[in-house]
């Protein structure tokens, strides 16, 4: 059988993905825009097994990330997953995955994005589906929404369709199109207690989630405009407003989620002080968790990790470009 690894990088979401329509093929309540990592990254490696009917057969699929065999909820996410693909290829075989993640999982750095976008590539390469970007994207969401979004390089956006086939990402611009940079300072590696899958099915409880939902129609257009002619300026305000409002909606929703540390507070005044007070042009969002992404262009990334790296709760900062689509790697993890 065929062995094959796949790289995909995770993404930071510029107008963001929070709230779902229909859970169940995860429909979102609006579109949403990020750009793809080159430096936050998950590497795949999945070998499909000989068919239950060989003597040689396993019944099981066997799935390890960051050294970790997966069992319980987590590991059953993926096995639903894998049973999607093997739907689609019309057989019963078993997978063997390895898989490892550069940054911290489950931690607001969207490593379920790089994941399910590895994931999903690597096991249609495996069995040889001839499947087009798009359905890969429409595949990769099931699994997780953001993987949606990093099935495609450079700066993507993802319309929210209105069922299965029309719910997909493309391609805004490349990644060579802007020099912008995200630097992640780390405030906590730990995983969350609430799961983005899990947040997504609250959203909807808050009072906040529908003016967010219908705000988020008027900053589309402006976060296109931005990138489109590369004002990082133009993209801010719109940037921290609708990372603001998604954890306005998460804090008042029921139950509430306070993904916030007092790392995450730290850097967001430090970030606001550094701008209004020095002219340093950097802004901050934040995904589902306690880290923050600061976004700004590559004249400023040595000053402002220097600087983020200097605050008592940051434990780190990763440093990242735009990055490409998934693609493949000729060493495998096993």
């Amino acid at each position: 059988m065929s062995k094959t690894t796949i790289r995909a990088g995770s993404n930071i979401a510029f107008i963001k993905y929070w709230g779902v329509d229909d859970a169940g093929i995860n429909l979102p309540q609006t579109d949403s825009i990020s750009m793809t990592l080159a430096d936050a990254y998950t590497t795949t490696t999945v070998e499909w097994q000989p068919s239950s009917a060989s003597a040689n057969s396993t019944d099981k699929d066997t799935i390890t990330i960051d050294g970790r065999e997966l069992a319980g909820e987590a590991g059953a996410r993926l096995v639903r997953h894998l049973d999607r693909i093997r739907a689609i290829a019309g057989t019963q075989q078993r997978a063997c995955v390895v898989s490892q993640n550069n940054f911290p999982m489950a931690s607001g750095i969207a490593s379920s994005a790089s994941g399910f976008a590895a994931l999903t590539v690597a096991a249609c390469r495996a069995l040889s589906l001839d499947l087009s970007a798009s359905q890969l994207s429409a595949l990769a969401r099931l699994g997780s929404g953001s993987a949606s979004r990093s099935v495609f390089g450079g700066f993507v956006q993802w319309d929210r369709g209105h069922d299965h086939e029309s719910s997909v990402a493309h391609m805004l611009y490349p990644p060579e199109h802007w020099e912008l940079y995200d630097l992640v300072a780390i405030v906590s590696t730990g995983e969350k207690k609430v799961s983005s899958e899990g947040g997504h099915r609250i959203a909807a409880t808050s009072p906040l989630n529908l003016a967010r939902v219908a705000h988020v129609q008027t900053l589309l257009p402006v976060v296109q405009g931005a990138i489109a002619k590369r004002d990082l300026a133009m993209l801010g305000d719109p940037l921290e407003w609708d990372a603001l409002a998604m954890h306005a909606v998460m804090q008042t929703g029921t139950p509430s989620l306070l993904y916030w540390q007092p790392g995450t507070l730290e850097v967001m005044h430090a970030v606001r002080s550094w701008r209004d007070e020095e002219g340093i042009t950097s802004y901050f969002t934040i995904d589902a968790g306690p880290n923050v992404h600061v976004i700004c262009e590559a004249a400023d990334v040595s000053l402002l990790q220097s600087r983020l790296s200097a605050l008592p709760f940051v434990e780190g900062v990763l440093v990242s470009r735009p990055g490409p689509a998934p693609f493949s790697l000729p060493d495998h993890l096993f």
